[in-house]
């Protein structure tokens, strides 16, 4: 794979063009892009920078993630806190996603627009009790979080901001380091540096690089 060095500032604004300039798979009227990622890598930040630079360029936008839609303490425990398999396998609630966020963006399911930003919160380890969020037509889903590849979830452009096992080891809490394996796992399964369309290696994330593919 071939990186070119890029700053954030750069990657934000190129990767909002591309999606601006994007027609949804499925011909529908919402695009659906993933910021996929470990917790050590900036999901959110790139969410939020993309929502901004998308707002400008007049699309209307909606961030959401994942962890909003984890399943309760009791399932995701259900074989112990610090379970790799588990986290991998069913701390995501995917049912939920399709439920609440994909199908209301599905002009083939009759999709409405009216999304369901967040379900729990593993925090509290209650619902969240959210309104739904109307998204209005050409608007842009930025689902960010970990794991989100290898679902069949239908996005129509995804990002992942990569790291080298060293690195991401490096930059994981101490505490957190049991979920090590499950992220090796999801490179043996899903490969996400082939599967996304564009890849962010950020070992460094002062010097961020990418991989972008041509469209």
């Amino acid at each position: 794979m071939r990186l070119e060095a890029i700053t954030w500032e750069r990657l934000t604004d190129a990767t909002a063009d591309r999606i601006a300039g994007l027609t949804a798979a499925d011909g529908g009227p919402w695009l659906r892009v993933a910021v996929d990622g470990a917790p050590a890598a900036p999901t959110a930040e790139l969410a939020r920078d993309l929502s901004e630079a998308l707002r400008i360029r007049g699309r209307p936008v909606l961030v959401v993630g994942s962890a909003g839609f984890w399943r309760p303490a009791s399932l995701r425990y259900e074989y112990g806190k610090r379970d790799p398999d588990a986290y991998y396998d069913r701390w995501l609630d995917t049912g939920a996603l399709w439920r609440e966020v994909f199908d209301p963006l599905d002009p083939g399911a009759g999709g409405t627009g009216r999304v369901l930003p967040d379900l729990w919160d593993p925090v509290t380890d209650r619902a969240t009790r959210s309104s739904y969020a109307e998204l209005p037509r050409g608007g842009v889903l930025l689902l960010h979080g970990a794991l989100l590849l290898g679902h069949w979830f239908p996005f129509d452009l995804s990002v992942h901001l990569r790291l080298s096992p060293a690195a991401l080891a490096r930059r994981t809490e101490e505490d957190d380091h049991w979920t090590l394996p499950a992220f090796a796992r999801y490179e043996d399964e899903v490969g996400p540096g082939a599967a996304a369309d564009v890849v962010v290696r950020m070992d460094d994330p002062r010097h961020p690089a990418w991989h972008r593919p041509e469209p």
